[in-house]
């Protein structure tokens, strides 16, 4: 039975499907019943480029505990990276003086 439960986000970035790297412009994530893994039901991760046809799209069928650790490492990466721009962002800035009025 198909679910419909589909998400669909644009994409910055890069992807490899084989030998050759596709620039990415959308990514959709979906929750349905396996067509490659020999599983049940799985969260479906497709990076896609429709500008460049079929071919320019990888995907991935993970299990939901499989999705679920993916996330959180995910979750930890971002804000990991995010304190290191703000870090790097924060370093060679001009100082300000503020004096009261």
């Amino acid at each position: 039975m198909c679910t419909s439960i589909v998400e669909i986000a644009p994409a910055e970035g890069m992807a490899k499907r084989g030998e050759d790297w596709f620039p990415l412009r959308q990514t959709v994530v979906a929750y349905d019943h396996a067509r490659h893994a020999p599983l049940g039901d799985v969260i479906t991760l497709d990076f896609f480029n429709t500008d460049l046809g079929p071919a320019a799209r990888a995907g991935i069928e993970l299990t939901l505990d499989s999705a679920k650790a993916l996330r959180a490492a995910l979750d930890r990466a971002i804000a990991a990276a995010e304190h290191e721009e703000a870090e790097v962002r924060g370093k060679g800035a001009p100082l300000r003086v503020v004096r009261a009025a």
